[in-house]
């Protein structure tokens, strides 16, 4: 009854069922392993020691930012130099904008530091003046950000002195010197806690974290084992339905169908062969009276000809009457 799983056709189905339920398994076990991971990345962040219990290190030394060094305490020696203004940015539900100084250390290249967070619009909030001289600053390392980054401005068309996205890509358009791919944000604003200014917290690398891609990664999986499953369910019905057919065919249900659909034919012919037998009837009463016309016509053709015929032989009885006399 399953000698139709050796067609061809079904050789065909059966590699694809063969090749695709592996692969959605493998999916699948991928979107899980990428959800562990953020649980795991998660979990390590809430027991690493809060920013300010561990020891700071030279910026050098932590770059570059990975899931192990966002966030640690980093520090750099230089001179304060270009200042930026951040707009639409945040912090603790209210609008505001963060103070961006560029710090030049002593090997050339600069740090973006964040000095704190101002409420209200750039140009309309008085800035505190950044410390003159040379300055040492510990701040919490951050990774530079991207277009993906929430509260980023990366549409352009920004005024001057403010800048959109934090990172070494933007900023190395807008100052003539070499910029670290990483920046951080003070905690100590002025070094006795009474600027005006309030400290940016640090924020976890992405990518990381229970957010909402790590839940997207979860639904990832279940719908890639869906998948298989229903791969395998219509594999299953495929089946069935061919070994029902098959079973029908051998019990002759099919034939008799086919029979009643020949019955309908021949009783669709026999009306047919009846209106040709109509219409031989007709034909042959058209010949007969054809046949009765040609005979009639022969008739009296024949009889025309009887009549004519002594006169065509020259026999006058008068004639003959006056010849004899003579």
């Amino acid at each position: 009854m399953y000698r139709f799983l050796l067609t061809p056709r079904w050789w065909g189905i059966n590699l694809f069922v063969v090749l695709a339920i592996p692969f959605c398994v493998f999916m699948g076990t991928w979107q899980l392993g990428r959800f562990e991971d953020r649980v795991q990345t998660h979990n390590a962040a809430e027991k690493q020691p809060a920013p300010g219990t561990r020891a700071a290190k030279p910026i050098d030394d932590l770059l570059p930012v990975d899931t192990a060094t966002s966030g640690r305490p980093a520090t750099a020696t230089g001179r304060y130099a270009d200042q930026f203004l951040v707009p639409g940015r945040e912090l603790d539900g209210k609008d505001g904008f963060y103070v961006l100084n560029m710090l030049r250390t002593d090997n050339g290249k600069a740090l973006p530091v964040v000095r704190g967070w101002l409420p209200g619009e750039p140009g309309n909030t008085a800035v505190p003046a950044a410390p003159t001289g040379t300055v040492t600053v510990t701040g919490d390392l951050q990774a530079s950000e991207n277009a993906g980054t929430a509260g980023v401005h990366a549409t352009g068309g920004l005024p001057d002195g403010q800048l959109g996205i934090i990172g070494a890509a933007s900023l190395v358009n807008l100052v003539p010197y070499d910029v670290y791919d990483a920046w951080v944000t003070l905690q100590d604003t002025d070094g006795s806690g009474t600027s005006a200014l309030r400290p940016v917290p640090a924020t976890v690398p992405q990518g990381t974290g229970l957010d909402l891609k790590a839940f997207q990664n979860l639904g990832y999986t279940g719908e890639w084992f869906v998948f298989a499953g229903f791969v395998l369910f219509m594999w299953f019905r495929l089946i069935r339905r061919e070994a029902e057919a098959a079973r029908d065919l051998k019990l002759g249900i099919v034939a008799e169908a086919e029979a009643e659909a020949g019955a309908g034919g021949s009783t669709a012919a026999s009306t047919d062969a009846d209106a040709d037998a109509d219409a031989g009837t007709d034909a042959g009463r058209n010949a007969d009276a054809d046949a009765d016309a040609a005979e009639s016509l022969s008739s009296g053709v024949g009889a025309g000809a009887a009549v004519v015929g002594p006169a065509d032989h020259g026999v006058r009885p008068g004639s003959d009457a006056k010849t004899g006399g003579a």
